[in-house]
């Protein structure tokens, strides 16, 4: 009787703390991989539970590049389960009074980052439900007081991994603080008077293509049908930096190669493409909360 009373008590105590199972632990950075600090974040995350699953998103952020690891969050957060844990390091302004945060959003994901813009586009789309200051003299990797640069490993993939074990709470991360984050100003995607507008989010690393915010349900009220020709504006601020005429067609064989077109990618997203070619280096696009789209029927 007294085993199973204990036996009982300590899976009880399992189950209270979330130490059962843990959940699944995703890193980003804009480290890269040629050196040791992705391995020294995983390694701290592995000293707090050998029994977490630890994946990348990416460490290949550009560098002090805020506004894109904002944007690969909010790319892959929706396919992964209720409380996988994100830490995401893309931190210039370390060192300075920044806070490091925990946001849980209403869709029951945890976001483990500097508060410094990070976390614009996750708050929008996945909503905020919570947002706590990690308390330092707690949630941070014992004997690394001294250590005043590499939060990356000494907070935050130390408290993700604890979150995500289960050795803490949400609540124990740290006080509770308004439920808002630093945010970054951009061009909402918007239709008026025949005239659809949009941000130029990102480029397809890989391929040159550009991808912008401007989503299927604005883009479609221009009433345009595959085969239809469009008149596109890319600007930089108030620099005009491309005028082109293009069509706007589902796949990319439907044009001649080295030839543009405007299509719908995986996002459900309008993006620029050329059938075979990079877009961005043959126009000199770039993308940012500065970089934004314009489109009207030709």
């Amino acid at each position: 009787m007294r085993r199973v009373q204990l036996a009982c008590a300590v899976i009880m105590s399992l189950l209270s703390t979330g130490a059962w199972s843990a959940d699944p632990l995703v890193l980003q950075s804009d480290f890269g991989v040629k050196d040791a600090a992705v391995a020294s974040m995983k390694g701290v995350a592995v000293g707090v539970s050998s029994d977490l699953d630890i994946y990348d998103l990416t460490h290949e952020v550009p560098a002090f590049n805020i506004w894109e690891a904002s944007l690969r969050l909010a790319q892959v957060a929706e396919y992964w389960p209720k409380g996988t844990v994100f830490v995401s390091v893309v931190d210039p302004g370390v060192g300075t009074p920044r806070k490091s945060v925990v946001l849980r959003t209403q869709s029951g994901h945890y976001f483990v980052s500097p508060d410094n813009g990070s976390l614009t586009a996750v708050a929008e789309q996945l909503g905020i439900d919570a947002v706590r200051e990690i308390d330092e003299a707690v949630n941070r990797l014992k004997n690394s007081e001294k250590s005043y640069t590499f939060h990356g490993r000494d907070v935050y993939a130390y408290t993700g991994a604890r979150l995500a074990s289960g050795v803490i709470t949400f609540a124990e991360v740290g006080r509770q603080l308004p439920a808002e984050v630093v945010t970054i100003a951009y061009q909402k995607p918007s239709y008026r008077d025949g005239v659809v507008l949009g941000n130029i989010e990102i480029l397809d690393p890989q391929f040159g293509n550009i991808w912008t915010n401007i989503d299927r349900e604005t883009f479609a009220k221009l009433g345009l049908e595959p085969g239809d020709n469009l008149s596109i504006e890319i600007s930089e601020g108030e620099r005009i930096v491309l005028r082109q005429s293009l069509p706007y067609f589902r796949m990319f064989g439907k044009v001649p190669l080295g030839k543009p077109l405007l299509y719908l990618n995986s996002l459900n997203r309008v993006s620029l493409a050329l059938n075979q070619g990079n877009y961005a280096a043959s126009f000199g696009i770039a993308s940012g909360p500065d970089w934004n789209l314009k489109i009207s029927k030709d």
